[in-house]
Formats: structure tokens, sequence, C-alpha cells
């Protein structure tokens, strides 16, 4: 099973300094990163700055794609207005179906904010007791969402990543 772990810091500096700490939690195998992402909101702009970190992970990243959706759902939604939110939302209603709720994207929209920033990391096998001691020493707090495996394998197709039929 996949968790998508979101992990929000009180600065905007937070996540990308986090970094180190998530590359030596998955030295130590406590991890397994198939794919991260993080956003820093400095005070004063409209939007977050968002960066992948497929440099992370190698193969069987989500990217761009995904995070461009998601992060896409999280923040621009509400600066765009009722016209286009509601086109939006049909996006929202299908990422349900691998597992990301509206709950979930409302509980990130209203804990990242400006002056914050967060580390969105798709993880396997991960020891999360383990994990979350090292990341709350960092201020951080913690918010997930837990796919199944049918979910996961949903958003891999979804994404460009379902099997590819074998040459003839």
């Amino acid at each position: 099973m996949s968790t998508l772990t979101v992990w929000r810091f009180p600065t905007v500096e937070g996540a990308e300094n986090a970094l180190d700490l998530l590359r030596q939690l998955q030295k130590q195998q406590l991890i397994s990163i198939a794919d991260a992402a993080y956003v820093s909101w400095p005070e004063g702009r409209k939007k977050p700055k968002t960066t992948d970190l497929g440099n992370l992970t190698g193969a069987g990243a989500l990217g761009g794609g995904f995070w461009g959706l998601l992060f896409g759902l999280i923040f621009l939604v509400p600066l765009l207005g009722m016209a286009v939110g509601a086109a939006i939302g049909a996006l929202t209603g299908s990422l349900s179906h691998v597992g990301i709720d509206t709950e979930f994207v409302a509980t990130v929209r209203s804990q990242v904010t400006p002056g914050t920033s967060a580390l969105f990391v798709m993880s396997e096998e991960t020891v999360l007791d383990r994990v979350v001691e090292p990341f709350k020493e960092t201020g951080a707090t913690l918010l997930s969402t837990n796919l199944s495996d049918v979910e996961e394998a949903r958003l891999r197709e979804a994404f460009g990543e379902a099997p590819q039929p074998e040459p003839r």
C-alpha cells in the first residue's frame, strides 16, 4: 500500500530544509520514496512555488503531471473563481477514486498558507511511527492519506504509468 504524506512546516524554508532528513530516512530504509515534491509559500505571494523532486526517486515516479494537477486543485482553484472551480470539481471527484478526496484537498489548502511550506511524499513500505518523530523535531505537522493497491494502480494508470504492451 502506498501513502501520500504531507508534512507542513511553519516556515517558508522548512520543507526544503527537511530534504536531507528525507534522504537520510530513505537510506535507513524507513521510507521508500516513489515520488516527492514540495511547495514553499512566501508571505505576500498569491500562490506557492512548487518543486518536483524526481531526483530523489528515479524509476516509478508519477511526475510533474500528477503534482501539477494536485497542486492546482489545492492552491489555484480558490483563486480562479466559481465558474472554473465548478469544472475543476469534477477533477477533484476523479482523484477521490485514487484515494485523494475533497477533505484531504481542503485540509491541505487550509493549513498550507503564506509563510509556510509543505513536503509531499508518495511512499511505499513506510515505517510511519519511526518517520514521524524525526519530522516532528523539525516543527512539521503531519497530514496523510493511505492509498489502497487498487487506488495506487488507478493513479499510476491516470498519469501514464500503466504497463506498456510488448512490441511485436
